[in-house]
């Protein structure tokens, strides 16, 4: 027999594996479908290595380990919690917002029973969903009316579907912006059935532009807001003030897609750029989308806010049904506006805005606890330093803001920068950070207080953990 026929017989069977000590264990703790799958799995993969001409550790409890390794990973969530340590605020790669306390309650508590989602309880019968965020839309924004779908893609197709279809619609080229997920406001516009009506250049659009546009065909005039980028130098653009009033000459709304809404005045914080929903609204727009989990700091969903007339006219549109949004997505969003009753409270208790304008020096004390965490353990093979750094907003909002913040810096020694980065991108839970030449920075501007401890035994863990590990 020679030497892989020898290690072949030496496998155990998916059998033998069960009835050992560690199967019974596994039986008793795990789903027993995940159990055989993963024994099996682990057998499969120790056979091809011996096939390979590889002479693998078959001991008992080096097969054990692996397959409770394995069973793990297949008894884990595939969505899971991550610790963000990039500095982008609103990441969409990672949930983008963090929900607030007061909304996570909320939707824990409508989630556990039943609830009034569309039933009127003062009347006694059937009632509306949308008519749960109505009031609190209205206060905040001063728009006449207001209702919700799932994304703030899915508003833009609503509306023009709903005011547009088979009509022309004027846009700015400069406007036609494409964001993550290959969206594109001109493959939008075609899929609802609306016409493009380009006008202007790139870089430059004048009023005449939009004038000279107008036809009997016009249904409407979209403002899209630049979320993610800017184009500088030899620019111009019309204000929003400028299309309404051009509008009301020929009698067509207006329509402005914000992107991100952002319902408190940033300019009063130093950061300019991004206009308020409620500007926008005040400035005679007619009809007005954003997105809920951007700068509004909620839940994935699209706000449509504007006239009385047309968000009724959208209320009848059959397309309303399939973009509609469920009973959690609601609880969300209601707490999380009713938090903007009060705008320094907001700015506290919205992760979001709290991330975004909060004082350096709060960072920099963050920073200084997670180095002190990480220098009480002698004999970490690394330079750690704390540096001043930059973060950014993300989510297509506020292009061109850098917010000034703290990171720590990590510069490993017998390890390359790539390889700490994927043991902690790796770990549990995941870190996510960046990467600066050869060092490791860890922006303390994303990272939350509770979060220090977990953190800073995560960057242990991956510094200390034997090469190959």
């Amino acid at each position: 027999m020679d030497i892989k026929q020898q290690l072949l017989s030496r496998l155990p069977s998916v059998d033998e594996c069960l009835k050992s000590p560690y199967g019974q264990g596994w039986a008793g703790s795990y789903p027993r479908r995940i159990v055989l799958r993963s024994i099996r799995e682990v057998i499969e993969e120790k056979r091809r290595e011996i096939l390979s001409g590889n002479d693998p550790d078959l001991s008992i409890d080096v097969l054990a380990m692996e397959i409770e390794e394995r069973i793990r990973r297949h008894s884990s969530f595939r969505l899971q919690p991550v610790i963000n340590a990039t500095g982008v605020i609103v990441h969409t790669n990672l949930g983008r917002s963090i929900l607030s306390e007061r909304a996570i309650e909320n939707i824990v508590d409508v989630a556990r029973s039943y609830s009034n989602l569309e039933y009127n309880i003062e009347q006694g019968k059937r009632g509306e969903r949308y008519s749960h965020l109505r009031e609190i839309l209205v206060e905040l924004t001063g728009a006449e009316d207001g209702i919700v779908v799932n994304n703030n893609a899915s508003a833009v197709l609503l509306c023009l579907n709903t005011f547009a279809k088979d009509r022309e619609v004027i846009v700015s080229r400069g406007e036609l912006v494409e964001i993550g997920g290959s969206f594109r406001i001109p493959e939008v516009m075609r899929s609802s059935g609306a016409i493009l009506r380009e006008v202007g250049t790139t870089n430059k659009t004048h009023l005449r532009d939009y004038r000279d546009a107008f036809c009997g065909d016009t249904a409407l005039l979209l403002k899209v807001h630049q979320s993610n980028y800017r184009v500088v130098g030899f620019t111009e653009e019309v204000s929003i003030d400028e299309l309404v009033r051009l509008a009301g000459e020929f009698k067509v709304p207006v329509m402005a897609d914000l992107g991100s809404g952002c319902m408190i005045d940033l300019k009063r914080y130093g950061i300019y750029g991004e206009p308020t929903v409620q500007e926008v609204i005040k400035a005679g727009v007619d009809i007005v989308c954003f997105s809920g989990d951007k700068l509004l700091g909620g839940p994935q969903a699209g706000i449509i806010l504007g006239r009385g007339w047309m968000i009724q006219k959208i209320r009848k549109n059959p397309l309303l049904r399939a973009l509609r949004v469920d009973k959690m997505t609601i609880a969300a969003l209601e707490a999380t506006f009713m938090q903007y009753l009060d705008e320094e409270g907001a700015i506290k208790e919205i992760p979001t805005m709290r991330m975004l304008l909060q004082p350096v020096g709060y960072i920099r004390r963050r920073a200084r606890r997670l180095y002190s965490l990480l220098k009480r353990h002698e004999g970490l093979k690394a330079d750690i330093q704390i540096i001043q750094e930059t973060s950014r907003a993300g989510g297509g909002a506020l292009p061109e803001i850098e917010v000034p913040t703290f990171a720590v810096s990590i510069k490993p020694q017998g390890l390359t920068v790539n390889a700490l980065e994927k043991r902690l991108r790796h770990g549990r839970p995941p870190v996510i950070t960046r990467i600066r030449g050869d060092r490791l920075l860890l922006d303390m501007r994303t990272v939350n207080n509770n979060e220090l401890k977990i953190l800073g035994e995560c960057i242990v863990s991956a510094l200390t953990r034997q090469q190959g590990a």
